[in-house]
């Protein structure tokens, strides 16, 4: 019967891991929600299914890609990205390890009489009870250090997102500055068609018409250099997307973002940056983490106490040469901390504890300064391109149009056409820059904030301004 107890007391220890797995499904799922959190954008991150990412890229690219459409596309085919997001599985696996006690220790002895006979035995079987009150600062720091890992990740994706998006806008500003040059063509043919009927009327000379014909030439360079900067653009949107469709072959459907208004103020961006981006999240994790780390060093003041039982073969009787009487009892090792007290331990889980406090109010700053000026900069850019669109371009174009009546009816001369042209035409390639720039300035004010444009823009309470923070 004794040995009986004895095995299921064996057998129990063994059976306290095997019920342990690792299954990081739900902290993909965190990732996915902390990047649409950040970004607007709905993902799906689970690097293990390899097929399932092949599918998403076919899906997407089929007709075409929208900038939302790009940043999934960004996420769900890059390489680097997906090999980053195991590091999820890989933090999950430390969390289950972390909760598992080590494996007790057997020991078994065996004594041979010089008499002869059955040999008598010990055995025992010990486990270091120390773990009952460490794994559970040593579980709250892996849990903390994958909170960190996943938020880490988070940022990580966004700002993948972010460049992604940043491409496709760069190259909508090609795709347009190309169509501007080809109508710059055109309208430079005009000229040049209107220029040689002046000739063959009378009213014109062959010098008017070697000066338009140079002006299309010129445009027509144009032209050319404009195609090759939208086939490198579309080509680093490519890049970044991981996908080999030709340059030619990938198909864009959103235009360039239109004008909009900012509805906050610096002191807002700030405040949302506070509250929802991932790294400062991150960086207040591994303040977490450290601070875990610190109370489960400190609990490692005394690392091993081992608690466990033992049963031997007792003595035998004089002149019984088969014994059946057991002793079982209690043992106890216990590890005498003289030297190493886990001290230096402790202190290097101070020195990162307060090392990570100085990096989040480091992060902290950076972020103040970065939302001013990029605020700054949106609401510039804003404004110049409304400015554009609704006054400068319409007044260029009447210029030329009343320009080109005069020169028609011989009351301007070609010069005056062609500098009325050529201010249309640099017009219109700044509108496109400056309309571009605005895209840009708000995909950075997304990135400062942490969070999409629409629900930054959204209406909220005020808040007291930072310049009056410290006013009687």
């Amino acid at each position: 019967m004794k040995n009986r107890q004895f095995l299921a007391h064996v057998l129990g220890f063994v059976g306290l891991g095997g019920c342990a797995t690792v299954d990081p499904k739900l902290d993909y799922n965190r990732v996915a929600q902390a990047v649409q959190s950040a970004t607007g954008v709905s993902i799906t991150v689970d690097p293990e299914d390899e097929s399932m990412a092949q599918a998403g890229v076919a899906e997407i690219l089929q007709n075409g890609i929208t900038a939302d459409e790009a940043v999934r596309l960004c996420v769900l085919n890059n390489p680097r990205l997906q090999a980053a997001f195991l590091r999820v599985g890989i933090g999950r696996a430390d969390v289950v390890q972390s909760g598992l006690f080590s494996n007790p220790g057997l020991a078994v002895t065996l004594r041979f009489p010089d008499g002869g006979g059955l040999a008598d035995f010990e055995v025992s079987l010990a486990q270091n009870i120390a773990e009952l009150w460490q794994i559970k600062h040593r579980r709250r720091t892996t849990e903390r250090d994958l909170d960190q890992t996943i938020l880490t990740l988070a940022r990580e994706a966004s700002s993948a997102a972010y460049n992604a998006h940043s491409a496709y806008v760069r190259a909508l500003q090609m795709d347009r500055r190309l169509e501007i040059a080809r109508e710059n063509l055109m309208i430079a043919e005009q000229l040049v068609t209107l220029a040689a009927a002046r000739q063959e009327a009378g009213s014109g000379t062959e010098v008017d018409v070697n000066l338009v014909r140079a002006e299309r030439v010129s445009l027509d360079v144009a032209s050319r250099t404009s195609w090759v900067a939208a086939v490198e653009a579309r080509t680093n949107l490519s890049k970044v997307l991981g996908i080999a469709t030709l340059p030619g072959d990938l198909l864009l459907t959103d235009p360039l973002p239109e004008t909009v208004h900012l509805t906050f103020t610096p002191e807002q961006l700030v405040e949302a940056a506070r509250t929802n981006r991932p790294d400062l999240k991150a960086a207040d994790a591994v303040t977490q983490s450290s601070a875990a780390r610190l109370v489960y060093e400190r609990s490692r003041c005394l690392k091993t106490v081992e608690l466990g039982i033992s049963m031997e073969r007792g003595e035998r009787a004089a002149g019984d040469p088969v014994s059946t009487d057991y002793v079982t009892g209690p043992t106890l090792n216990l590890e005498l901390p003289l030297f190493d007290q886990n001290q230096a331990q402790i202190a290097r889980a101070e020195f990162e504890l307060l090392q990570a406090r100085y990096l989040k109010e480091a992060m902290d700053r950076e972020i103040v300064q970065e939302a001013w000026a990029v605020h700054a900069r949106a609401k510039t850019a804003f404004e110049t391109s409304g400015f554009m669109r609704n006054e400068l371009l319409p007044l260029r174009e009447k210029g030329l149009t009343l320009a080109r009546e005069a020169y028609r009816v011989g009351s301007t001369t070609l010069l005056t056409v062609l500098d009325a042209q050529r201010r249309l035409l640099e017009a219109r390639a700044g509108y496109v820059d400056v309309q571009a720039a605005a895209g840009l300035a708000r995909i950075d004010l997304e990135r400062i904030a942490g969070q999409p444009f629409a629900r930054l823009s959204a209406p909220r309470e005020p808040i007291q301004s930072l310049t009056s923070e410290n006013k009687p």
